[in-house]
């Protein structure tokens, strides 16, 4: 567990441990919930398909690409309920593919848009 009162921020990080130096890892979905089985009926993204969905996500530039960081404030949620639950559905990738999902960012309607 990690607790926070409703305004720190969460401070998220992870780390690919494989010894292979050509992948890289992206963070492709973050959905947090109220419930630690259900991550669809009362949930929030805080990133889609790549695309950041939270006004308080901050992501953290890592030299090591097999580490990504990032922080979000969990405001609405804390408000209203004692503990939230995040997931995050992660990519692995050859950090020289190109063409690779690592590398295609935000996916909205088959369309990528990139963004810093």
């Amino acid at each position: 567990p990690y607790y926070v009162n409703t305004n720190q921020d969460v401070f998220v990080r992870a780390t690919l441990y494989y010894p292979d130096p050509n992948l890289m890892l992206f963070i492709d979905t973050c959905v947090v919930s109220t419930n630690p089985h259900d991550f669809t009926t009362l949930s929030y993204d805080l990133i889609r398909n790549g695309c950041i969905g939270d006004p308080t996500y901050r992501n953290y530039y890592s030299q090591d690409k097999k580490i990504v960081q990032f922080k979000f404030r969990p405001l609405s949620f804390l408000r209203r309920y004692s503990a939230i639950y995040l997931q995050c559905r992660m990519a692995v990738c050859n950090k020289y593919n190109y063409y690779s999902r690592c590398y295609q960012g935000c996916m909205t309607r088959g369309k990528i848009v990139t963004s810093n």
